[in-house]
This record gives structure tokens, sequence and C-alpha cells, in this order.
């Protein structure tokens, strides 16, 4: 969807459903300090998202990047099954992104297979020179490796203008800026931000499917319009919304943009799964926010965009009314809270993989189930808040190096406001 219609679209949506989320008691503006700021850009703040269980600060607490930026040494983990391995973001990680791509701070870095022999990494709200005007916030971007061994982190090229394989998506006149993927309006109350939650390969294409966020609200809470698909023909380096994708999280009709129904909002943040030995990818889908239970839709590849043809698990133990075209059917599959997860088929184990933030603990957590669908197995605690605070957003590494021991995985940390890969060791975790 082009920018200009992309825009139009939200306006009309935000601006007819205004009266009735105040009416509902929507949340009203809350400031951030990524830049040891009270607030940014003015009237768009990137709001109170940040205070949470997992160790955040909030406009009540320190900066996460300070004036310039207060990203610290990799931490460490005594004990336990998991451990960090290296930054992967930030002016201290082996990439120095602060100078080669203008990246003090950023967060999420959600990696997929490009299909091509490369890994694609997704980052959310995105910081530069802190002092420069609007801190250089990019509300998304995407950085690109051919690195296929996590076990000393991820080592990403250079930016090169043009080349669309390049480690980042740069521009002729700024060669060491990495540059946003999808725009957002960045109006306070309209559409402050859009931020990737989950991305797939297929057939040479890359799709990223994203959430546009309205308003910043409490700890953990925030109110999306819409979650969509954007497609890239050329690795990434630029993309296009798809209007039939779109599904939104708000109580109005827009001409032009299908409406399923109020199950949108079920699947406003994602994450994809290429099914073992079966033709179908799954989407888990959870509400905006980090309280929400995890559901379950499927679709075969070709079908990615026409969300007529997906199928949503219903729970039912009849086999032919398992999957259901219904969204209104559409069943939990993992309890609340579920905050930002990843799913993937995991070799050693036999097992699918689950992890995901629970909002409550401040725990990172894993779950095995040997169907998509589930059960699910209880969780394993991987990350306590009490072993290293503030660590958020666990999106499993498509590749382990060639060591079937380990499962690898980004996670961001609010202290310092950027990424870093993590590692589990495996054989101390219990499958059952």
């Amino acid at each position: 969807m082009p920018v200009l219609r992309r825009s139009a679209v939200l306006l009309t949506t935000v601006c007819t459903a205004a009266a009735t989320l105040v009416g509902l008691g929507v949340a009203g503006t809350a400031s951030a300090a990524p830049c040891g700021n009270a607030g940014l850009l003015g009237s768009s703040p990137l709001g109170n998202a940040i205070g949470n269980a997992f160790g955040s600060f909030g406009s009540s607490g320190g900066p996460l990047l300070g004036k310039s930026s207060s990203q610290g040494p990799l931490p460490t983990v005594n004990g336990g099954n998991t451990t960090p391995v290296a930054w992967v973001t930030g002016a201290k990680s082996p990439n120095n992104t602060e100078a080669r791509f203008g990246i003090s701070g950023t967060d999420l870095g959600i990696a997929w297979d490009n299909g091509t022999g490369q890994t694609l990494m997704a980052f959310g709200d995105t910081f530069g020179n802190c002092n420069a005007a609007g801190q250089q916030w990019r509300h998304n971007l995407i950085l690109r490796t051919t690195d296929t061994n996590p076990a000393d982190g991820v080592t990403i090229g250079n930016g090169v203008p043009g080349d669309v394989r390049s480690g980042a998506v740069v521009g002729s006149g700024a060669p060491t800026f990495a540059t946003e993927s999808i725009p957002a309006l960045e109006i306070a109350g309209v559409e402050v931000t859009t931020i990737p939650t989950a991305a797939i390969a297929i057939d040479g294409k890359q799709y990223m499917n994203y959430m546009s966020v309205r308003q910043w609200g409490g700890p953990g809470r925030w109110v999306t319009n819409s979650s969509a698909i954007a497609v890239s023909s050329d690795n990434g380096q630029t993309w296009a919304t798809q209007p039939q994708t779109v599904r939104l999280n708000l109580p109005v009709t827009v001409p032009g943009v299908e409406q399923v129904d109020d199950s949108n909002g079920k699947y406003q943040q994602n994450a994809y799964l290429r099914g073992h030995d079966d033709p179908y990818i799954y989407q888990y889908g959870t509400p905006n926010g980090r309280f929400g239970a995890a559901f379950l839709c499927r679709f075969l590849p070709g079908n990615i965009l026409d969300l007529s043809k997906y199928q949503y698990y219903t729970g039912d133990s009849d086999p032919t009314k398992t999957w259901s075209p219904d969204t209104t059917k559409s069943k939990a599959v993992v309890t609340e809270p579920v905050s930002e997860l990843s799913v993937a088929w995991n070799n050693r184990l036999q097992r699918y993989v689950m992890l995901y933030g629970n909002e409550t603990t401040g725990n990172l957590v894993m779950r095995t189930a040997t169907a998509p669908q589930g059960p699910f197995s209880a969780p394993t605690t991987l990350l306590t808040s009490q072993q290293l605070g503030g660590v958020y957003a666990p999106y499993i590494y498509p590749s382990n190096g060639g060591n079937d021991q380990y499962l690898y995985f980004t996670a961001s940390r609010w202290l310092d406001y950027n990424v870093m890969m993590m590692r589990t060791d495996l054989s101390r975790i219990p499958v059952g």
C-alpha cells in the first residue's frame, strides 16, 4: 500500500473511532525517555510501554540510552540453562552498529531464513545519535547476515547502497545509516509507531507481519489500530503493505478494507511457524499488549495474503471440526499472559518449541509440543528477572551452528535498549 494511501486509511479509521475509544477509557499519552529526554518528537512520545515486569523504567525511571548510549557490557548469568552469548546491536556489540548503521539502541531482532542463504532480522523502534534532531528515530529496520554460527553472536556486513544483500538498507548519501522499512504517521493517538512482530520467506519473497500502535498505555499495555502484512520482493530492501491483510482492531468499518470480525484482536502480534512434515504455515497470534493468550491459525504458503483461506484452531476434539474458516471459533492454545512469542521445530527435541515472556513474573519461558496446536507442556523457565532483569522478546534464531545441544535466540534488554544473542542448553531442558 503506498504511504499516502495507507496514511489516509489510518487517519479515516482512527478519527471515526476516536469518540468510541475515549468512551472505552483508552489510556492517555505517557512519555518515555529512550535518549535521556522527557519525551520523544514532541507530540509523539514512545509512551510508557516500558515499565513492566521485565524491569523497564518508564517515564518515572532512568533513561534507556542516556545522552548518547548507556549500553553496558554483555551481562552474565550464573547458573541455569540459558546465558548471553554476545550483543547483536549497540556501540558495544562486535557489530558496532552505532558507528556502522546509526543504531545506538533498538529491540526485537526477529530473525528468519530468507531462503537464499541469508538470515534477515527485523528490529523495532530504533535510535541513533541522541543529540540529533528526533534522536534519529526509525520505527523499524532490517539487518542481514550470512553468519550461520551464532555460537559467538552474529556478524553483520557493511551496508552498501543499492545492494539488496548487504548488511543493511542504506542510501548513497548516508552509507552508514540504516533506513526505516515501514513508516508511521508519528501522531499520538493516531499512529505512534509501526512494529514488526513476525516474518517469513515464501517463494523468494519476504513477508513481515507488523502492528500499527495507536497509543501506549500503562505498563505492558498498548492499543493497536491493526496488524498487517508487508511484502518485499527485493530481500527486505523495500516493503509494501497489502491492504487485504489488514486486521483492524478498532470498532469501525473502512471502505475497501475487508473486515473479518472482532476476533481480529486475537492476531495483533504474531509468530510464524513452518509445519514439520506438514504443508501448512501456522500463525500464532496474541492481542495487543503483554497480557493476552496465544491463538492459532494456519494457511497454505500460497494463501498468505488471502485471509479468507485461513483456518482457525477451534479446540474441537472432532478432527473434522478442529480447523474452521470462522475466526470467532479461534480458541487459545496457550493461556495468558503471553508476550512476544516465537515458535520453531527443534530436531533434537523432536518437538515444536515455543518461547515467550511472562509479564506477570518477568521470566522468559519455553514450552514444547508434538503438534503446532499442542497440547503444550508446562512452561520451563529459561531466565528469571532475578537472574537478569529487563529481558524480553525471545525470538528463535534459524540456525544453531550445527550443534543441536543449544537453542539460540535473540532477546532485548531495557536497561541497555539493545539486542543480544542468547543460548539455551537443551540438554538441561526436561521434555515431557
